[in-house]
């Protein structure tokens, strides 16, 4: 009766429930950390892979769409067909399936009982058409907010959007139920001698060979596939509402040039890694906006930190909120009631497990590895502490100076102390000033013979200009063969991209020769 239709929307429907299933598992952060932490085996491909959940999510949602628009469209064919079985030109045995169901002793198997109705009216007035249309149009409002420019312009629009995933999977199950495609039962089967009754099908229900046939639609499983992956992310949520009720201290705040915020914060029993990011929550700016950053502090250190730049409307607003636009001394109970999820792992908390590590950042994206230089410092003041990584290799490209303040005394102390220990070799950090104007330019130009940068302080001169990747991934792969090399990169996608190719390029055909692994940080 519905012919190809009926496979179309069938396996789309498969395809539907597998990837719903797959949806909200990249996004339960606190899973995906506990796979990434306590999981031998990601310490390598697996766990980079972990690190793209966000992607994943997205892709996920792609075929969603895809499916979704298969689904309809087949199913839109599968109830002309319905229709089209109880027209005047349509073969005699479709005739007889669609009156089957007249009486009330009897199934039906066409869900369409007349031909002078509306097929789309009838469609609309199932369970499982008017599901369909709640959840595709939750979708949509989902999928259209998830860009980019609403993300940033508008967050609370996505957040709110987002959460019809509630109604979503409720109408998603529901949907199952509506059985609008229906077919001969097994039993039914079993009684029926099919080979015979379809060419006596006006004999159904008269002779013994064709009893009339009975029908009833597949049972429901698509809260089979939902189910396990919902009952995660509500224990997920729980957990992050657990968090934010924990109380939060903001110890310190420190206000860097270019309107960078620097907060320092204590919470009881959090401990972190290098690296890692955290969420953070400010009611009084707004009731639902968490907004991820990544910890600048080290693990050692008795506070967690994070720096912010005011660029935003919750950032510039939770600048001004704790007091930074004013001057001099804030008391401690003026500053803003927070709340703190995660940490979360990244990336970054691979350096450690690399023999030589390159650290390439451009801008603010420098925040991920402050965690990492700082952690680097703390452990070399501890003689006891032995670490796998012998060599770390700094990448920084800034537009201008201002960006150079608030990093440029991390960078001297750690300075200082490697060449204290005589391990001044072990990091090889490289700054480069993409911005200048011709007043900055002779300035630098008088004072660069000095034994120190005139921007930075440090030993290290700054470099004018962008890199040269292809010297710069030579020089290193020549100094290292054979090496395992973990490439950790924050910045904009463009680069990225450059970067993944001259890490694949460099990258030794022989298993025993040079390896690069690139990491993008996505925070």
């Amino acid at each position: 009766m519905l012919g190809s239709a009926l496979a179309w929307s069938r396996a789309s429907a498969m395809c539907l429930n597998f990837n719903c299933l797959l949806i909200l598992l990249p996004v339960s952060r606190n899973l995906i950390s506990l796979l990434r932490g306590s999981c031998g085996c990601c310490r390598s491909n697996i766990r980079r892979q972990l690190d793209k959940n966000v992607r994943f999510h997205q892709i996920v949602a792609y075929m969603i769409i895809l499916h979704t628009v298969i689904h309809v469209i087949a199913h839109l064919f599968n109830i002309e067909r319905y229709h089209a079985s109880y027209s005047p030109v349509a073969k005699d045995l479709l005739i007889r399936l669609s009156s089957i169901g007249k009486n009330s002793s009897e199934s039906y198997l066409n869900p369409i009982r007349t031909y002078d109705t509306n097929p789309v009216k009838e469609l609309l007035s199932s369970a499982a058409g008017v599901t369909g249309i709640i959840i595709t149009v939750a979708f949509i409002l989902m999928v259209t907010s998830s860009t980019w420019v609403i993300v940033k312009s508008f967050y609370e629009v996505f957040w709110f959007t987002h959460h019809l995933f509630i109604i979503f999977f409720i109408g998603l199950i529901v949907h199952g139920f509506g059985r609008i495609v229906r077919g001969q039962t097994r039993q039914s089967l079993q009684e029926h001698n099919v080979t015979y009754c379809k060419d006596h099908y006006e004999e159904w229900g008269d002779i013994p060979e064709c009893p009339l046939p009975q029908f009833a639609g597949n049972e429901p499983v698509t809260w089979k596939w939902v189910l396990g992956p919902v009952f995660l992310y509500i224990c997920e949520r729980l957990i992050r509402y657990c968090r934010s009720l924990q109380k939060v201290v903001i110890t310190k705040v420190i206000v860097h040039p270019s309107r960078v915020l620097e907060l320092q914060m204590k919470k009881q029993g959090f401990k972190m890694k290098p690296g890692q990011y955290i969420f953070l929550h400010c009611p009084s700016i707004s009731r639902y906006e968490w907004h991820p950053f990544t910890l600048t502090s080290a693990s050692e250190e008795d506070h967690f930190s994070i720096h912010m730049r005011a660029l935003g409307d919750w950032t510039s607003a939770l600048f001004e909120a704790c007091g930074a636009h004013l001057r001099g001394f804030q008391e401690a109970w003026k500053m803003p009631r927070v709340a703190v999820d995660g940490p979360f792992g990244t990336a970054c908390i691979d350096v450690f497990y690399y023999e030589v590590s390159v650290l390439i950042a451009t801008g603010i994206g420098v925040t991920p590895f402050a965690s990492v230089l700082k952690s680097i410092w703390y452990k070399y003041s501890q003689p006891a502490t032995t670490m796998k990584v012998k060599r770390v290799y700094f990448y920084w490209i800034c537009r201008d100076t201002h960006s150079f303040e608030w990093f440029a005394d991390l960078l001297q102390s750690l300075e200082a102390q490697l060449m204290e220990k005589g391990r001044s070799h072990f990091l090889s950090y490289h700054i480069f000033l993409t911005g200048w104007d011709e007043y900055q330019a002779a300035h630098i130009a008088l004072h660069y013979e000095e034994n120190r940068d005139v921007i930075t302080g440090l030993k290290q001169k700054t470099f004018y200009g962008r890199p040269n990747w292809n010297n710069e991934f030579k020089r290193i792969a020549d100094d290292h063969p054979g090496a395992n090399i973990g490439v950790f990169f924050c910045g904009p996608n463009d680069l990225s991209h450059v970067l993944h190719t001259m890490c694949n390029f460099y990258s030794s055909a022989n298993p025993q020769g040079v390896q690069f692994h690139y990491n993008k940080e996505d925070i």
